[in-house]
């Protein structure tokens, strides 16, 4: 009896021996310890006229932040910002994430961000990391937001510091089990500065502008595990769901199946229109936000767009969603793709 209690607790420790070796090498460490968080810092980011115009500029149309810190109405063109709502925060029960809030960031003392200091602002920002430790669900693209200057950054900071303040208490996040682990691998701490992009260079400073305006985040495919395939970057096929039912975003690469047909000026239209000539484009682009960038900075984007590598995967909305071996996902024309060698 002694002998097979012994050999059962072998047993039982050979399996928690496995289990402390392989889940690690499996999922990596931290969804087990946590994410990896800098300590918070006293620094503050003096207002000034050109970082209030520019954190204007950057919050209400390169990075939209509104557009998610806002309730949205779903029945006028564009999907506007409903007035009185801006930064006041959303809950994402009606785009499929019932369990996610993008939280007031208005200078509310009492429901908002205003005992919020600049840097838990710009840690949650650039980092991942909320104001009270946690972290953040990456539908806030702060993967992107990392290629943000360290100048365009404190431009944010002190522009949603003049925003009117917006008394709104909404539930916090809570995102469910194993989910809240696996983002713990998500948030990488910065303390390199991020300098300002060279502006001279169109196309570099148009990427710097799509990391802003988070054009990977919906423009490319993911995984099973719910990650961006580098591989089809900009080639669409991400399905968004709204009360509008769900739709795919669109191959944006000079492929084909893309905009090869676009020039610079098209472009522009369509983002300050809402329109690609005579058809209407689905709302859930928000052309009304990022349209008002200027058009230089637009020329940019679709100079930094005639660059990505061309991708053949058809993405059209208006044929019926099939399974697509391209992607490994269900969208409109998925079956007409073929895997090329």
């Amino acid at each position: 009896m002694r002998r097979t209690l012994r050999i059962v607790g072998f047993v039982i420790a050979g399996v928690v021996v496995l289990a402390m070796v392989g889940v690690p090498m499996a999922i990596g460490i931290r969804p087990i310890i946590g994410a990896r968080a800098r300590p918070l810092t006293d620094r503050h980011f003096d207002a000034t006229p050109a970082r209030l115009a520019r954190g204007r500029y950057l919050v209400t149309s390169v990075s939209g932040c509104f557009h998610c810190h806002g309730e949205i109405d779903w029945n006028a063109p564009g999907f506007p910002v409903k007035a009185g709502t801006e930064g006041a925060g959303h809950v994402w029960d009606r785009e499929g994430l019932p369990f996610v809030t993008s939280p007031n960031i208005t200078p509310d003392r009492e429901t908002g961000a205003g005992t919020w200091t600049d840097d838990m602002l710009a840690r949650a920002i650039r980092e991942g990391i909320g104001h009270d430790g946690r972290t953040l669900f990456p539908v806030m693209p702060y993967v992107q937001y990392r290629s943000m200057s360290d100048e365009d950054l404190a431009s944010i900071v002190v522009y949603l510091r003049i925003v009117p303040a917006l008394k709104r208490s909404l539930p916090a996040t809570n995102v469910p089990f194993p989910v809240n682990r696996l983002i713990q691998s998500v948030p990488e701490p910065m303390s390199a500065p991020v300098p300002e992009p060279d502006r001279r260079d169109r196309v570099a400073y148009g990427d710097y502008l799509t990391r802003l305006g988070s054009c990977r985040e919906c423009h490319t495919p993911v995984d099973s595990k719910n990650q961006r395939i580098a591989a089809l970057e900009f080639s669409g096929g991400f399905v968004l769901t709204g009360p509008y039912g769900q739709v795919a975003a669109r191959n944006i690469t000079p492929s084909p199946d893309g905009i090869p047909y676009y020039d610079a000026d098209l472009f522009i239209e369509v983002m300050h229109t809402g329109r690609l000539r005579a058809r209407k484009i689905h709302d859930q682009m928000p052309w009304l936000t990022y349209g008002q960038q200027t058009d230089d900075d637009l020329r940019a984007i679709f100079a930094f767009l005639q660059t990505v590598r061309p991708v053949q995967h058809l993405v059209d909305n208006t044929l019926p969603p099939t399974p697509c071996p391209v992607c490994g996902g269900t969208h409109g024309g998925g079956d007409q793709n073929v895997v090329r060698k």
